[in-house]
């Protein structure tokens, strides 16, 4: 109950912070996009450096359901897990709702573009990030003081270049909360598909760089 309550705590944190920041730069303009993708980083950094010891602070559908994958945790933990994000990030944009009544979209992630340009993209930038997290971690925990740099500095990356496109998911719960509470579900299915698809395709790759490493790692 610890990890899942972690797990919530941890995925709460991420979608108030980093969803609250699209939201409060729509009514005031003042974040800007380079302060909102700083912040998904910089959230994830500190609840990674929080939790991590815990849970190993997944907050994410697709990172818990690749460490699983990759024999890092077991299956059995994976629903509970799960379930506990979407209900942090749930909660998280239920507030968000509540505190700005007006905003229409509670920062849901929307293509720019065509739709396969953005399943594209969440695909590769999860793939990236999954990679990552596979490197800097043992078990499905992180290991050592730089993961957390490591793995709040590529999401803060990765939604500076593409977030204006894609949105910078990479996170099924983070896209799934406020689409739900805003009512924008309209592309869902591909902020939940690809970041599961990127992470999976991760654990080869890792495998293909790290030869003992990634797949054949010890379950926690």
């Amino acid at each position: 109950m610890k990890k899942l309550f972690a797990e919530f705590l941890g995925t709460f944190a991420l979608v108030f912070a980093g969803t609250g920041a699209i939201v409060i730069n729509d009514a005031t303009g003042a974040i800007t996009h380079p302060g909102i993708a700083l912040t998904f980083g910089l959230i994830v950094m500190t609840m990674i450096y929080c939790f991590g010891d815990v849970s190993g602070a997944h907050l994410n559908p697709a990172v818990t359901t690749a460490f699983a994958a990759a024999r890092r945790m077991h299956w059995s933990e994976v629903p509970g897990y799960i379930g506990a994000q979407v209900l942090g990030a749930l909660t998280a944009s239920g507030l968000l709702s509540f505190l700005f009544p007006t905003n229409a979209k509670l920062g849901a992630t929307l293509p720019f573009g065509l739709p396969m340009q953005s399943f594209i993209l969440e695909v590769v930038l999860t793939f990236l990030l999954m990679l990552v997290i596979l490197s800097v971690s043992t078990g499905a925990k992180e290991k050592g003081i730089t993961a957390g740099i490591a793995i709040g500095g590529v999401i803060a990356l990765e939604a500076m270049f593409a977030g204006p496109i894609c949105g910078a998911s990479m996170n099924p719960a983070r896209s799934l909360a406020p689409a739900i509470i805003s009512g924008h579900i309209e592309h869902l299915w591909l902020y939940i598909a690809a970041p599961v698809l990127g992470a999976l395709l991760a654990i080869p790759a890792c495998c293909g760089v790290r030869e003992a490493g990634c797949c054949c790692a010890a379950r926690s």
